[in-house]
């Protein structure tokens, strides 16, 4: 059994992850009772008529009581909910959020009343799906979740980092701790920028006038079909995500620019032994991957014949 719970956890925003955290909390009987608020009621209402939550409320209602807050929005909203809370927060409480930028949060967070203990949180998990009936309770296992704590030494502070750790440990997730800067460049190299390749991708290929759309959908073959699965994320999110990390972004975004840059020269003086360095490299990095147990290594992505 695990050694953390909690009696009415509030659930603000109960899409994939949100919902699926609260689906795996109860999978792991860490939780007495949830609550699902949501700027569009409906989404909240939603949520406990599928059983995610036990009630939908408003947030002030939602979070007065809780010992637990988890604020599942995209991260652009972050600002405005932790004025909301300083109103409505009850004293001692731990928060954390699901973003999967850290140093735009920590900066709202250093402005929660003191007794407001706001615990940064990245589950480095999910998918392309969106909304309450999307998320299950086995999101979380067996990845990892990065925390970016603020800088704070006092006892209680301590306490819910440790509290934050348990949770998501509970949910079957490793815990790692980083430095909000350092988390934030990171996750541009292993996120952002392929999200953002992927959307430009799929927008260029919608583009070409001379391939019809009938034709692009057609023919698509493996990575294309699979750049288009990234592209349908959610993209409130990611505009979110884009903008309050824009810096680390950039500077990824640059160091890519140049090395495709290499590739180009590559193709056009027909350097093969330059491109197949490069994909070699890109072949070892993808058997990492899989060997660090992120990824299966079953043929087509252990796709079925399907294609599921």
């Amino acid at each position: 059994m695990a050694d953390i719970r909690f009696k009415r956890a509030a659930i603000v925003g109960p899409g994939l992850i949100g919902g699926s955290l609260a689906r795996a909390m109860r999978k792991a009987n860490i939780v007495d009772a949830i609550v699902a608020c949501d700027k569009d009621a409906e989404v909240a209402a939603r949520a406990a008529e599928i059983g995610v939550a036990d009630e939908a409320a408003a947030f002030a209602d939602a979070v007065k009581t809780a010992d637990l807050i988890v604020l599942a929005t995209p991260v652009g909203a972050i600002g405005d909910l932790c004025d909301a809370l300083n109103d409505h927060a009850p004293e001692g409480v731990l928060v954390v959020d699901v973003g999967s930028t850290k140093e735009a949060i920590v900066r709202s967070a250093s402005a929660l009343r003191s007794d407001i203990l706001f615990v940064p949180c990245h589950p480095v998990a999910g998918t392309e799906q969106s909304g309450p009936d999307a998320g299950f309770a086995e999101l979380f296992e067996e990845r990892w979740c990065i925390l970016t704590p603020l800088d704070r030494k006092d006892e209680a502070y301590q306490t819910a980092v440790v509290s934050a750790t348990k949770l998501w440990e509970a949910v079957g997730a490793h815990v790692e701790h980083m430095d909000p800067v350092h988390h934030d460049l990171a996750l541009a190299v292993t996120s952002h920028l392929p999200h953002l390749i992927a959307f430009t991708l799929v927008g260029a290929a919608d583009d070409v006038e001379s391939v019809a759309q009938a034709e692009v959908i057609k023919y698509s073959a493996g990575g294309f079909r699979d750049f288009t699965r990234i592209a349908a994320s959610d993209p409130i999110m990611w505009r979110d995500v884009f903008l309050n990390n824009k810096e680390a972004i950039l500077e990824v975004l640059g160091r890519f620019s140049e090395e495709l840059a290499v590739m180009q020269r590559a193709i056009r003086w027909g350097d093969g032994a330059a491109l197949e360095d490069a994909f070699s490299r890109g072949r070892a990095l993808r058997r990492a991957i899989v060997d660090a147990g992120q990824e299966t290594a079953a043929p087509n992505f252990g796709r079925d014949q399907d294609g599921h």
